[in-house]
């Protein structure tokens, strides 16, 4: 990073362009969505995995293959399904020509991997792809492989369809950095996108990322100063979620039946910087931990049968806490 830009707010400069040439991009053939996709484009820069939730048909495959292919990675895509095995996804020894075993790598072995309805497969399956994400390595028959870097893990998770599933723990899930939500398009979306999809309109996206350059980037995000009183205010967020401490507030005491670890309180800093990196500043401010934080802290919250009789949900929740 430092051989290409001559400081490192010149490298936040080229941050926040990136983004901006990212987002154009994909907003090629992802109409709407922003959201979303700033999401997603964060948790990559800040070296996280993230959980996208959503019924079918929102485009979650396709926004995931369309950012790797603006960002020229390797990608692949694993279809979870109740028979799927880890070596499935790890790869296993297979005896070679010379009659010794050689490991054979699995889908796990890319740059953007895709775990398409992550909740369809079993326990062990769910445990050899969360080792993944968090060790940046697998373990074959007693030897340990690393991943390439980057390694970003998109998860898809369908709400509504629960026959046949295998809900991630709470321990599990706290390896994504974001849970994101997504939501069916406007009026004016859905018209957009039935035009461009019942067409022969073709799309040619360009790379606009190199695997290095978002090793630096993601490098440079940790080196972006912030200032005592913002990353205190992230932590705090975090420790008020905890019922029956402290810190926490009556909502969360009546409502909350467990709260979110020290990793939220880690993901809304970096993720808080990364924010601010994107939109052109050299620090984050509160504002910037308040954007990202309901996709850090709502896959870490657990409600009670209280919340879940009044209706009452994570978003409220987290919202009161600001």
């Amino acid at each position: 990073m430092a051989q290409k830009y001559k400081s490192d707010v010149e490298a936040v400069d080229a941050l926040a362009a990136a983004y901006r040439d990212l987002k154009s991009e994909i907003g090629k053939v992802i109409v709407g969505q922003d959201e979303v996709v700033r999401s997603v484009i964060i948790s990559l820069f800040a070296n996280g995995h993230s959980l996208l939730v959503g019924v079918p048909g929102l485009a979650k495959t396709l926004l995931v293959s369309t950012i790797a292919q603006v960002l020229d990675l390797d990608f692949k895509r694993i279809q979870f399904t109740p028979d799927l095995m880890p070596t499935d996804i790890t790869g296993s020894e297979i005896l070679g020509d010379n009659r010794k075993f050689e490991f054979n790598p699995g889908p796990l072995f890319s740059n953007i991997l895709l775990a398409d309805e992550i909740n369809r497969t079993p326990p062990k399956t769910q445990a050899a792809l969360l080792e993944a994400m968090q060790e940046r390595s697998v373990t074959v028959s007693g030897v340990r492989h690393s991943l390439p870097a980057p390694f970003f893990v998109l998860a898809t998770q369908n709400p509504i369809e629960q026959e046949g599933t295998y809900p991630l723990p709470e321990a599990q899930l706290d390896r994504f950095m974001f849970n994101i939500p997504l939501d069916y398009p406007s009026y004016a979306e859905e018209v957009a996108v039935v035009k461009g999809t019942t067409s022969v309109k073709q799309y040619d996206l360009k790379s606009i990322l190199s695997g290095t350059e978002i090793l630096a980037f993601q490098q440079l995000i940790r080196k972006i100063p912030i200032a005592d009183n913002v990353l205190e205010y992230a932590v705090s967020l975090a420790t008020k979620t905890r019922p029956g401490t402290e810190r926490a507030t009556d909502k969360v005491n009546q409502y909350i039946s467990w709260g979110a670890g020290p990793r939220a309180s880690q993901y809304l800093v970096l993720g808080a910087k990364c924010h601010a990196a994107v939109n052109g500043k050299y620090s984050p401010d509160i504002e910037d931990v308040q954007a990202i934080a309901k996709y850090v802290l709502r896959h870490r919250i657990v409600r009670n049968y209280k919340a879940e009789a009044e209706g009452i949900t994570e978003e409220n929740v987290i919202q009161s806490l600001f």
